[in-house]
């Protein structure tokens, strides 16, 4: 069972960066695809976006494309979401979540394994 753990959030003005990292515990972590979703109050869950599992295929979300960038580093065992242009529709609670390959990218339900979440919250 692999477990996850997000960092790099905090508070970022509108029109800045951050850079979410997602560390995982096993060696096996190239075996999983990662998503990358996020949770305002009072909101569902939301799909932020996805890497495929030797990172060569990503999947983004209509209202990040062109600002967040997903990677990864198997050997680092460790996973990033680059956020860029931020604006403060992106303040919410952001998690890395893994799953082998197959199912929707989009749909939480497809992941096994969750992290605990970081807080991005951007000021305007």
């Amino acid at each position: 069972q692999v477990q996850l753990a997000e960092s790099g959030g905090g508070l970022v003005q509108a029109g800045g960066s951050l850079r979410l990292s997602c560390a995982a515990s096993e060696r096996t972590f190239s075996v999983y695809k990662v998503g990358w979703f996020r949770q305002a109050p009072a909101k569902k869950r939301e799909f932020v976006g996805a890497i495929s599992r030797s990172g060569s295929t990503t999947n983004y979300a209509d209202s990040v494309k062109g600002r967040f960038t997903i990677s990864r580093d198997n050997a680092k065992n460790t996973g990033y979401l680059q956020m860029n242009s931020l604006n403060p529709e992106d303040t919410a609670v952001y998690y890395c979540a893994a799953a082998f390959p197959g199912g929707t990218d989009s749909v939480p339900e497809s992941y096994r394994y969750w992290g605990q979440g970081t807080q991005v919250t951007v000021s305007s």
